[in-house]
């Protein structure tokens, strides 16, 4: 057995984690082979239900699960850490504009990032859940100019799985036959889902769906599906959102598979005209624990005014938080 790896997650007593720890500490994100500490942040009045998220996870007795740190001190939630979740955030109440949810929970990830700063390893990976997500990962690396900016990244894998679900069932295929989707820009309902370069059993999906499904259809249906899931269910979309979380670790840790790519919310280099330092949604390849932007993929008008519009939002939100950043 290699030596643990130690995860920070935050937010731990909620209910997206309650999905998803038992998965990480049986080897879901790491694999087989890896051991993993878990050390789980929450805030003090959720001390007592994060205790019991614990007992369970004793009861468990994971051959891989080291051990696990219950805390409310953030300091002690991420020293050390190879890995951080941030699943915790404030959640947007009644009457509460999108600028006040920006700006509070802004003081908290700016907050946490300078705890991170002077206590986490550099080359920590980082994936920032709570919403809004890519806008909370920007704040997280301006206050953690000690960890490596490529490695804080923002959640798009749900919607890239709820696209290639979209694809397979209108096309009558399995997930499995999907390959090349991918998602552009904010974890928002400006997100752009493009099928521009999805093969299902190595033929285009493009010559299986026509363009009106794919622009009208297709792109407001993954982009609000989130909406859809808490219309029909009263909370919101734990599970899926916790098994994105993994899969987004997990490929980026493990790899792409050969031919194929993931979406994942990163730092933008310039690439397709995105202003650098966003954190935007980008088709990547991942291979020896890094990842990499797929680059020089040819755009249509269309979805490239969509990239647009999405991009301006994150611009807009980023000066929303300037003194934060």
């Amino acid at each position: 057995m290699t030596d643990p790896v130690r995860i920070a997650i935050t937010g731990a007593a909620g209910q997206i984690c309650y999905s998803m720890l038992f998965r990480i500490a049986s080897g879901g994100m790491y694999g087989p082979n890896q051991p993993v500490v878990l050390q789980l942040l929450e805030i003090t009045p959720a001390m007592g239900v994060l205790e019991a998220v614990k007992m369970e996870l004793d009861d468990c007795a994971f051959p891989l699960l080291a051990e696990t740190i219950c805390t409310d001190d953030p300091k002690t939630a991420f020293t050390n850490i190879d890995a951080a979740l941030f699943i915790g955030a404030k959640p947007r109440g009644p009457g509460m504009e999108r600028s006040d949810l920006l700006k509070d929970n802004g003081k908290i990830f700016s907050s946490l990032g300078k705890v991170m700063n002077d206590v986490a390893n550099p080359e920590a990976k980082i994936c920032v859940v709570g919403n809004p997500a890519n806008t909370n990962a920007y704040i997280l690396k301006a206050n953690a100019p000690n960890l490596n900016p490529r490695n804080i990244t923002a959640l798009t894998r749900l919607d890239h799985n709820r696209a290639i679900s979209q694809l397979a069932a209108k096309v009558n295929c399995q997930v499995t036959d999907v390959q090349k989707m991918l998602v552009w820009g904010n974890h928002s309902t400006t997100q752009v889902p493009d099928i521009s370069y999805c093969q299902v059993s190595g033929k285009a999906a493009t010559g299986l769906v026509d363009q009106a499904w794919a622009h009208e259809e297709f792109i407001p249906t993954v982009a609000k599906r989130g909406g859809a899931v808490i219309a029909a269910r009263g909370s919101s979309s734990a599970a899926s959102a916790g098994n994105a979380v993994v899969d987004h670790m997990a490929t980026w840790v493990n790899g792409t598979a050969d031919g194929d790519w993931t979406s994942m919310s990163v730092p933008s280099d310039g690439s397709y005209g995105i202003e650098e330092g966003l954190i935007y949604s980008f088709p990547v390849t991942c291979k020896n624990g890094d990842y990499e932007i797929v680059k020089g993929l040819e755009v249509s008008d269309f979805i490239a005014g969509k990239m647009k519009e999405s991009e301006v939002e994150l611009q807009e939100e980023a000066a929303a938080v300037k003194e934060m950043t």
